[in-house]
């Protein structure tokens, strides 16, 4: 079998998909993207098509290390989100063309269902209570919302106090019956990130997300240190490489690669192997399409440290498309008191309504995330 052709087709809210065919007839999907750059990594992956049409789709890791290693200048979110669709693609050939699921192929199961949780509240967080009742109703218990707006690196008790009053709402409504992670985004600068921290304890998160940018990594060992609230990250690191140095330090209880943008199924196993070696838990980032939540499930079912999954149904950024608007077997994919079994069907698990996608090609958008100013115009995080 050889790699014959790649096609990518852009399709609302903001997703790029990636069909790999070969000529035998086997085709496997990929979501190679970063949001707000789609078209970006669509130049990266068909640059990197030369070394893969002819080749041999079976040879996942010798095709990885040829795109990862073939450029002297290798990493960060384009190329890696680009290694990362195809190699997703590949192994859904492979699975398919030995008629097996991806996870039989990494060894099997080590759980029957992957707990997910329910983004609310939007970017800018409001209306909490209401979307968690809501989705209480159809068996979720797990949330995640965003814990601020716009925040000043140093800003005022006000604004602390507004971030405070939205999460103490939650657990007034809800009590411990629900549980919740909160996104920081950030948002957030290291002087006030130890502010936010120790207000919030007492309402007991499940963990705090991004609580400063990956780029003041150096703090996480430090906030840890200052805070019993288990501090996660991961969506803005891209390889092995960066979670090594991130693992060292200390101070994460939970990483979360992106299996769109860190290097895909291949790099994000050995991702989750050095968490579980450092006793430190999995949670991929997928605020995506289906293609890639059906990769992370597959890593989610060989991973014994994966805890939570999160997934894009009805999140904000779904505009003109849901999660599964472009797939064809919906039924594997439904979640059960929130959980999602393992995908039966061979390679992802995903059938893709390629009629569908190919009409949604035609038009799709141009998304970017908002750039946001501080009062006195200065850009915001957002």
């Amino acid at each position: 079998m050889k790699i014959s052709r790649l096609t990518t087709w852009h399709a609302a809210p903001r997703w790029l998909f990636l069909k790999v065919e070969t000529d035998e007839g086997i085709s496997g999907w990929g979501e190679p993207v970063v949001e707000g750059r789609a078209r970006t990594v669509e130049a990266a992956v068909h640059e990197l098509a030369e070394y893969l049409v002819g080749r041999d789709p079976a040879r996942i890791n010798d095709l990885w290390q040829t795109l990862y290693r073939g450029g002297f200048y290798r990493g960060g979110p384009v190329l890696m989100s680009a290694i990362a669709g195809i190699d997703q693609a590949l192994w859904d050939i492979k699975g398919k063309a030995l008629g097996v699921p991806v996870y039989e192929l990494l060894g099997g199961l080590v759980r029957d269902r992957m707990k997910t949780y329910r983004w609310v509240g939007g970017d800018r967080p409001a209306e909490l209570v209401e979307h968690i009742r809501g989705y209480r109703e159809l068996g979720f218990d797990t949330f995640k919302f965003n814990g601020t707006e716009e925040l000043r690196m140093v800003d005022s008790p006000r604004a602390v106090d507004a971030a405070l009053a939205r999460v103490a709402a939650v657990r007034e409504a809800f009590g411990d019956s629900v549980d919740f992670g909160i996104d920081f985004h950030g948002r957030v600068a290291a002087p006030m990130a130890r502010v936010l921290l120790r207000e919030l304890e007492p309402y007991r998160p499940l963990f705090v997300e991004e609580p400063v940018l990956p780029e003041q990594a150096e703090y996480y060992p430090r906030l840890a240190a200052a805070t019993p609230i288990p501090l996660a990250a991961g969506e803005r690191m891209y390889s092995r490489f960066e979670f090594k140095r991130v693992l060292e330090a200390g101070g994460l209880s939970i990483l979360q690669p992106d299996l769109s943008h860190a290097g895909g199924i291949t790099e994000c196993v050995r991702i989750a192997a050095m968490a579980e070696a450092c006793d430190v838990a999995l949670a991929p980032h997928c605020p995506l399409g289906p293609v890639a939540l059906a990769a992370c499930l597959q890593v989610d079912f060989v991973a014994h440290n994966a805890v939570l999954q999160e997934q894009s149904i009805g999140i904000h950024y779904n505009q003109g498309a849901d999660l599964l608007d472009y797939v064809l077997n919906k039924e594997d994919f439904a979640c059960v008191g929130g959980d999602i079994a393992a995908l039966p069907r061979p390679g992802l698990g995903v059938e893709i309504d390629e009629d569908r996608l190919r009409h949604a090609h035609a038009n799709p958008p141009d998304w970017r995330n908002p750039v946001w100013r501080h009062a006195d115009g200065s850009v915001a995080e957002w």
